[in-house]
C-alpha cells in the first residue's frame, strides 16, 4: 500500500478509537458514576426515610410513685411540600399570593406559594367529610412551610381520640401528605403536685435540628425538650434513643408500605428523692398563706423529701403547647406562680443568728455572754431588740442559747462585730452561703453574703462598717433562699455534716445500668473545720429553748415531739413595713431525722404566721413515721394572692397555748436610724428569665373552616 494511503488508513482507525474511547466514557458516566441520579428521575416507587423520637424517661419519687409519664398520642401530620407536589401534578395553575414583608428594615412585596388555599382546596374537604377537620392557625401553617418546607411535617392535629384515630385509619384516605401517627405525650398524674420540681415542656423547634439531619433523613421528627425543672436539668438522660422508619412511596406519593424500621429507644428514668405523700402535706399546708415556700430535707443525707412553692402551676397546661390565655394569666400574676421560692433570694432575718452562732464558734466564742440594753448604737445608726421596740425593754445578760431562745438582736450585733466581718464572710461561706448550692434544678439563686466576692464586686471600694456587720447578724442586707437555710438546719441537727442538698436520688438507664448513682455528696465537715461537738449541742439548746421554754418559736411546739426551732421577721420594705417570715426547725430533737424550713411572704412574724405551718409539716410527717398514712392525690394549681397575712391559727390539732408564749414579739422593725433604709436589698431576685415555652398560637380566620367547601 501507497504510503499516502497507509497515512489515511492510521487517522481513520485513531479517529474510530477516539470516538469509541469518547462513547464508553460517557456510558461509563451515564450508566455507573451517575446512575442513582438518573435512576431517581424515573417516575416509580422511592424510599422515603423518616426520623422518629425516642420516648421520653419516667419521673418517680422516691417509693416508686409515677409523678411524670407518658401516653399515647394520635396525631395527623401534613408534609406540606407532597401535598404541594401532588397539587402541581394534577393542577395546571399556581396558586400564590403577594405578600409584604419586612426585609433588612424595609417592606417588600413578595410572592410565594399560597400552600394554605392549597391545603383548604385539597386535603380539608375529605377530612371534613370524616368529621375530623379542625379549625388551626393559617399563619402558623404557612410559616412552617417556609420555614421546613418538606424535611419537618406540620402538626395539625395532636389531640385525635382513638375513635377518630380508628375512623382515619379504617377509611385510609390515602392522601398524598398526610400521615396518621402513634407517638408519646408527657402526662403529669398529680396535676400541680411538685411542678416547680418537675418542671415543664418545650416543642422542638427548628434550631434544634441537627446540621446534616437533612442528608440522613427525608421528614424529621423531633422530641420536645426540658426547659424547667428536672425535666431541663436531667433532660440529657430522659431522652429516649431516637429509631428510623423507611416507607415506600409510589410516584402519587401514596404510601405503599414500610421497608425498615429500627424502634426508637426510650429514656431513663429519674427517681427524685422527693417523698410524694410529703410534698402533698407541704403544698397542702402552705395553701393557707398567699406566697410561700417550704423545704423538708432528711438530715443525714441532705435528700430534699419536699420542697413546695405557692402560687403554683399545672405543669399539664404545656403540653404539647400551653394556650396564649392561660400563659398570659400566668405572667400577669403578681404572685409570680412559675417563681420557684425555695432556690430564690429573700431576705433570711433572725435564721441568720444561727450561722452568725456558728461563724462565732469558729472562733471560739460559743460561750461568750454579752449584755442586751435593748438598742445598738452604730453613729447614727442603730439597731434595736424587738423587746425593745415594743417595750422599750431589754434582755440583761445573756448566753448564746438564751440569746437564740429570746432572738435577741444586741447579742448577735456584739457577737458579730467581736469576731469581725471577715470571720463573718468566712463563717457564711462556708455554710453554704453566697453561692448556689448545685442542687440539679435550673435557674437556683445563689444569696448575697456581705464582703465576699460577689458582693465587693457589687460595692466596688467599700468595707463593711460595724453597723453593716450588725445588720448581717440578724439577717438584714442580706438575701439567702429557703433551700440553703434548711441544708444549714441539717447541719445543725446531724452533729456537724453539711451534706450537697440533692433532689436527684439516682438516674438508671433502660439497660438497667446507673447513670446517676444514689449517693449522698459530704461538703463539709464542721467539726474537722474547728466547731466542737459542745457548740453545736450549745446552739441545739438554744432552738429547743425557742420552742419549749416561752421562745420566739413556741407556736411549733408539740405535746408528743421534741422540737428545735428558730424564726425570723426580715424587713423588706421599710416604708410598706413587709416582712418575710420564717420558722427553721428539725425533728425530732432527741434523734433528729428532718429539717424544715417555711418562709411566708408578707407576713405578720415567724412565729405567728411561718411557725404554726412548721408545726403542722411536722406533726404530719413524724405521724407518717408513726404508721398514719399520708394523703395523697391529684393537686389543682393555686393562684396564691397578694395579702397580707397576720397570723395563721395552728391547723388542726391545736395545742395549748403556752401562757409565757412570746411567738411573733420579734417584729422584725430592728433597723433603726438615719441611714436605716440604705442597706436592706428589695425582695425578692427579679433578674431570672422564666423559661418561655411553645405557645400555641390559636386559630385565626384564614385557618377557620366554612361549612361548605368547594371542591374542584
Amino acid at each position: 500500500m501507497e504510503p499516502r494511503y497507509r497515512f489515511r488508513l492510521y487517522l481513520l482507525t485513531a479517529a474510530v478509537l477516539v470516538g469509541f474511547g469518547a462513547l464508553l466514557m460517557r456510558l461509563h458516566d451515564f450508566q455507573i458514576v451517575r446512575r442513582d441520579k438518573f435512576l431517581g428521575l424515573v417516575p416509580g416507587d422511592t424510599k422515603v426515610t423518616i426520623r422518629e423520637p425516642g420516648t421520653r424517661g419516667e419521673i418517680t419519687d422516691r417509693n416508686g410513685i409515677t409523678l411524670a409519664k407518658n401516653v399515647r398520642d394520635y396525631e395527623v401530620t401534613f408534609n406540606l411540600a407532597e401535598i404541594d407536589a401532588a397539587y402541581r401534578r394534577q393542577h395546571t395553575d399556581r396558586p400564590e399570593l403577594e405578600r409584604v414583608t419586612m426585609e433588612h428594615g424595609m417592606l417588600r412585596k413578595r410572592t410565594e406559594r399560597d400552600i394554605v388555599g392549597i391545603v383548604m382546596e385539597t386535603v380539608i374537604p375529605p377530612l371534613q367529610n370524616l368529621g375530623l377537620a379542625k379549625n388551626f392557625s393559617a399563619k402558623a401553617l404557612r410559616a412552617h412551610y417556609l420555614t421546613h418546607h418538606g424535611l419537618v411535617p406540620f402538626t395539625y392535629r395532636a389531640d385525635l381520640t382513638y375513635e377518630e384515630f380508628a375512623k382515619f385509619a379504617e377509611h385510609n384516605l390515602e392522601l398524598p401528605g398526610v400521615s396518621l401517627s402513634l407517638n408519646s405525650q408527657r402526662q403529669y398524674p398529680y396535676g400541680s403536685l411538685g411542678s416547680h420540681v418537675l418542671g415543664y415542656l418545650k416543642g422542638w423547634e427548628k434550631g434544634d435540628i441537627p446540621e446534616g439531619a437533612d442528608r440522613k433523613y427525608d421528614h424529621y421528627i423531633g422530641e420536645a425538650k426540658g426547659i424547667a425543672g428536672v425535666e431541663s436539668t436531667m433532660d440529657q438522660y430522659l431522652r429516649g434513643p431516637e429509631g428510623t422508619r423507611e416507607m415506600l412511596k409510589d410516584e402519587k406519593g401514596a404510601i405503599r408500605g414500610m421497608v425498615g424500621y429500627v424502634r426508637p429507644g426510650t429514656g431513663a428514668k429519674v427517681e427524685l428523692t422527693l417523698d410524694a405523700r410529703i410534698q402533698y402535706l407541704a403544698e397542702d399546708t402552705l395553701r393557707h398563706a398567699g406566697r410561700a415556700a417550704a423545704v423538708v430535707m432528711d438530715v443525714e443525707t441532705g435528700e430534699v423529701l419536699a420542697m413546695a412553692s405557692v402560687p403554683d402551676y399545672d405543669p399539664n397546661e404545656f403540653i404539647p403547647k400551653i394556650d396564649g390565655a392561660k400563659w398570659l394569666a400566668y405572667n400577669k400574676n403578681t404572685a409570680k406562680p412559675l417563681m420557684n421560692r425555695c432556690i430564690s433570694n429573700f431576705v433570711p432575718g433572725s435564721t441568720f443568728k444561727l450561722g452568725t452562732a456558728l461563724s462565732g464558734a469558729l472562733k471560739g466564742q460559743s460561750n461568750r455572754v454579752f449584755s442586751c440594753d435593748g438598742v445598738v448604737q452604730y453613729g447614727n445608726a442603730s439597731v434595736g431588740c424587738w423587746i425593745w421596740n415594743k417595750s422599750r425593754g431589754s434582755h440583761g445578760s445573756e448566753t448564746l442559747p438564751v440569746a437564740i431562745k429570746n432572738s435577741c438582736n444586741p447579742y448577735f450585733n456584739k457577737l458579730a462585730n467581736t469576731i469581725g466581718p471577715k470571720a463573718m464572710t468566712d463563717g457564711f461561706t462556708m455554710l453554704g452561703f453566697g453561692k448556689p448550692t448545685g442542687i440539679d434544678l435550673p435557674s437556683e439563686a445563689g444569696g448575697v453574703v456581705l464582703g465576699n466576692r460577689q458582693w465587693r464586686a457589687s460595692h466596688p471600694g467599700a468595707t463593711p462598717t460595724p453597723h453593716d456587720v450588725a445588720l448581717f447578724s440578724i439577717g438584714q442586707s442580706v438575701l439567702a433562699t429557703p433551700l440553703q437555710l434548711c441544708s444549714m438546719v441539717t447541719a445543725i441537727a446531724n452533729g456537724g455534716k453539711y451534706y450537697q442538698p440533692r433532689i436527684i436520688k439516682k438516674v438508671v438507664a433502660m439497660d438497667g445500668s446507673t447513670v446517676i448513682p444514689d449517693k449522698p455528696k459530704l461538703e463539709v465537715d464542721l467539726l474537722r473545720e474547728g466547731i466542737k461537738d459542745s457548740d453545736l449541742v450549745t446552739i441545739r439548746k438554744g432552738m429547743w429553748m425557742a420552742v419549749n421554754e416561752g421562745g420566739t418559736a413556741s407556736a411549733v411546739k408539740l405535746p408528743d415531739i421534741q422540737i428545735g426551732a428558730k424564726t425570723g421577721t426580715a424587713q423588706v420594705n421599710l416604708l410598706l413595713k413587709t416582712h418575710d417570715c420564717w420558722t427553721v426547725a428539725f425533728a425530732p430533737f432527741e434523734k433528729p431525722k428532718y429539717a424544715v424550713v417555711v418562709m411566708v411572704q408578707d407576713g405578720g412574724s415567724g412565729g405567728h404566721t411561718a411557725g404554726p405551718l412548721v408545726q403542722h409539716i411536722i406533726r404530719g410527717i413524724i405521724g407518717k413515721d408513726r404508721g398514719t398514712k399520708l394523703p395523697l392525690a391529684v393537686q389543682k394549681e393555686y393562684g396564691g394572692h397578694m395579702k397580707a397575712i397576720e397570723s395563721i391559727a395552728a391547723l388542726e390539732d391545736v395545742p395549748p397555748a403556752d401562757p409565757n408564749d412570746t411567738a411573733g414579739d420579734d417584729t422584725g422593725d430592728e433597723v433603726m436610724g438615719d441611714d436605716a433604709t440604705a442597706p436592706v436589698p428589695v425582695e425578692p431576685e427579679k433578674t431570672i428569665p422564666t423559661p418561655i415555652p411553645t405557645i400555641d398560637p390559636g386559630v385565626d380566620e384564614e385557618g377557620t373552616i366554612p361549612k361548605a367547601i368547594p371542591v374542584r
